[in-house]
């Protein structure tokens, strides 16, 4: 099983374990591309997606995949969603769910 496969899975029990409300898993934002958010809050344009591969040259972080990825953000930033990318690491350390809880609560609050 991947690192990022255990990140996920890792996340989205934090997610549960702080009474945080399930995201959708897997959540297709564009009309028309096939693009994909590890978790999503459609409703609050909120999105969280695992970074992968930050420290061992993953496909995250090389040419074509990060090119990719920057379309995919910013494609989600001109409709308006909050995309919190996040690695393992901010994961086991608190960070991620720590901002996720602040991107819920600034929705919340708008």
């Amino acid at each position: 099983m991947s690192p990022e496969c255990n990140a996920e899975r890792s996340l989205a029990t934090l997610i549960d374990w702080d009474g945080l409300p399930a995201p959708i898993r897997e959540y297709q934002f564009h009309p028309t591309r096939k693009w994909r958010f590890d978790f999503a809050y459609p409703d609050a344009k909120v999105a969280i997606e695992v970074e992968g591969g930050s420290f061992s040259s993953g496909r995250h972080t090389r040419g074509a995949g990060f090119e990719g990825d920057c379309e995919k953000y910013n494609a989600a930033a001109i409709r308006g969603w909050c995309v919190l990318r996040v690695t393992p690491r901010m994961i086991e350390d608190g960070r991620a769910l720590s901002w996720l809880r602040r991107a819920l609560a600034l929705e919340a609050a708008a």
